[in-house]
């Protein structure tokens, strides 16, 4: 099975979309990575990154922008995050690519601004673990789902969305843990009743329907 971690901070043998936490090395010899101003980082000269960001954005092997959002709990004031998230959403919509969401305490605020704009970038919600009533306020927009280590708690809220949320808004990941992708596939199997194989195919097929930068 050829399972792909959408969200991961770590590299592996598997086929990755690998978090780029600095703007720094060489871009080239990773095969497919995000990269974003992150709410944690925000600083008040973060237009400085933004330029370096957007040129790292032009490299095909840039798949989404990402993680961007916003972060109640552990960010910089919200004056930032908001104009930092919106800027990479207009980017990510530019490029036609997903931006990779991190939200904490910002479901409000995602939320205004998906009633506001007129033309939202595809978004996929990284580490979803929120109650399910939640994640349906969000099924009238452009709105993904990427699941990872809570899938291992059958009463995670994680676990709870996952089998009503719909089959082409599903994406699997490590994020930051130690897990094998295969193993959050085979969580995400038992869940849903379906194939590692089947769970694979679809979700690189979810992958290439909203990016215009494919997944082989």
């Amino acid at each position: 099975m050829s399972a792909i971690d959408f969200h991961t901070h770590q590299l592996s043998a598997s086929t990755v979309i690998l978090n780029r936490e600095g703007f720094e090395g060489d871009e080239a010899s990773i095969e497919y990575f995000s990269i974003g101003l992150h709410p944690w980082a925000l600083s008040d000269n973060w237009r400085e990154k933004w330029e370096k960001l957007k040129k790292l954005s032009e490299n095909p092997n840039c798949l989404a922008i990402g993680e961007a959002g916003f972060d109640r709990i552990k960010g910089a004031d919200l004056e930032l995050q908001q104009p930092a998230f919106e800027s990479q959403c207009q980017l990510a919509q530019k490029l036609n690519i997903p931006l990779i969401l991190h939200c904490v305490r910002g479901h409000d605020l995602l939320l205004a601004y998906l009633k506001k704009t007129k033309n939202p970038p595809q978004i996929i919600w990284h580490g979803w673990n929120l109650k399910p009533h939640l994640a349906e306020e969000l099924l009238d927009f452009p709105v993904s789902f990427s699941f990872g280590k809570q899938l291992l708690l059958p009463e995670s809220n994680a676990a709870k969305w996952l089998t009503r949320c719909p089959g082409k808004r599903i994406f699997l990941e490590t994020d930051d843990s130690n897990l094998a992708i295969a193993e959050i596939y085979k969580s995400a199997s038992l869940i849903l009743q379906l194939p590692c194989e089947q769970l694979a195919q679809l979700t690189k097929e979810n992958w290439n329907r909203i990016s215009s930068r494919k997944l082989p």
